[in-house]
């Protein structure tokens, strides 16, 4: 991945995903753009709508000026200022600029944080077609990749998000691809040679991995899914997010949101 776009604003888990763009950057030899995009409302006087108000424009040098500096060691960087405040302006330019880039890395939302849309992630995940690298709000996360995790249910998301999270794995990585179900699944015995073909497509790009097949007996697959990366030690869970199944339609996602919401490590969602 030659082209990374690392979503900036004026939270302080910024600084975390921003290290971590600059880690993958400097591994792969990438561009690094970083856009500055946050909720922010237009200052009113009479009728007049004046924009930017200083409280934008100072968040936006703030940014800028970390992001600058965090990426004095690459070759090729760039800072961008989305310069919009309505949700809607923010959604819909973010999702098409995400279409020009390889990776999008941005932050995992919070109800306490609420500088940019809650949907942000969503909307670029499923609109744009590009991968999305998601960096919990919480804990320290220098580089990744080099312990992914890939999820497998055989679905066209699963084998999106196979193919995206090999580009970011180191090619001595050690990996494993895990299936969960709930027992009486019919598909149990049908996926373990699935995930063997799996397993071999790792190895076709010089990544060592084993397959693990886990059954969710009392838990809900994305816990499932947490513990096993937990137990693991994953540095990198590799998710295909917002699936077509579920019905009525907005179930659909939900266990997408779920680890959105959950997630205790960096998640890389395709759709």
């Amino acid at each position: 991945m030659r082209n990374l776009l690392v979503h900036l604003d004026s939270s302080a888990q910024t600084k975390s995903r921003l290290e971590l763009a600059v880690a993958l950057a400097t591994r792969m030899g990438s561009r690094l753009v970083g856009i500055f995009a946050q909720t922010q409302r237009s200052v009113t006087s009479g009728v007049v709508a004046a924009w930017p108000p200083a409280e934008y424009v100072a968040a936006r040098t703030a940014a800028e000026d970390a992001f600058m500096a965090a990426t004095g060691g690459l070759v090729d960087r760039a800072f961008m200022d989305l310069n919009r405040g309505e949700e809607s302006d923010i959604l819909a330019q973010a999702v098409d600029l995400a279409r020009h880039f390889d990776l999008v890395v941005c932050g995992q939302p919070s109800a306490e944080i609420q500088a940019a849309p809650g949907d942000l992630i969503e909307r670029i995940v499923v609109d744009s077609g590009r991968p999305v690298l998601v960096v919990p709000h919480a804990g320290h996360f220098p580089d990744t990749g080099r312990k992914p995790m890939f999820t497998w249910n055989d679905s066209r998301e699963a084998a999106r998000a196979f193919v995206d999270g090999i580009r970011i794995t180191v090619k001595d990585a050690e990996a494993v691809v895990v299936s969960v179900s709930k027992p009486g699944d019919p598909e149990i015995g049908y996926r373990k040679a699935s995930l063997q073909f799996a397993v071999a497509h790792l190895k076709a790009h010089g990544i060592s991995g084993r397959a693990d097949q886990a059954l969710a007996s009392d838990i809900g697959l994305m816990d499932a899914l947490l513990n096993e990366a937990a137990d693991f030690g994953a540095d990198l869970l590799v998710l295909g997010a917002f699936g077509g199944q579920g019905y009525p339609r907005f179930s659909r996602g939900s266990g997408s949101r779920f680890m959105l919401k959950h997630m205790t490590l960096p998640v890389l969602l395709s759709h």
